[in-house]
């Protein structure tokens, strides 16, 4: 088999597509909880702490030699990236939550009955057919 043709085999795999599909969708809905939380959930936040841009929240350390730059941890948009990551990890969570609830097979049918089985309520029924007669 070709390189080429092995290619597509794999390419077109249903795996593959919804895999893609997948990362597409989950790039959008990334931008939305960055929205979210940029444009709704941190100037809320802002107004419950006074004012305050969570993501200008800055920690300066002084330069150790005169002429040096100071160090500025930036720890404002760390907590912004991280009400980030909870926001999606929670909504992946409903998603899968909610996929499973969709997904839930039909109960399963009772197993046949084995040979055994058949053979002995076969021999039952003989037993109380005869004793009926007599």
């Amino acid at each position: 088999m070709s390189f080429l043709t092995e290619f597509k085999k794999f390419a077109v795999r249903g795996n593959v597509m919804d895999m893609a599909v997948g990362v597409i969708i989950g790039g959008a809905f990334g931008k939305i909880v960055s929205s979210l939380v940029n444009d709704i959930v941190m100037p809320l936040i802002g107004i419950v702490t006074g004012r305050i841009d969570v993501s200008s929240l800055a920690l300066t350390i002084p330069a150790s030699k005169a002429d040096g730059t100071p160090v500025i941890v930036k720890y404002g948009i760390f907590l912004q990236t991280t009400l980030d990551f909870i926001i999606m990890v929670f909504c992946i969570f409903v998603m899968v939550k909610m996929i499973n609830k969709l997904k839930k097979e039909a109960p399963k049918a009772p197993p046949a009955p084995s040979k055994e089985e058949i053979l002995l309520t076969e021999i039952r029924d003989l037993l109380k057919d005869n004793m009926k007669k007599n």
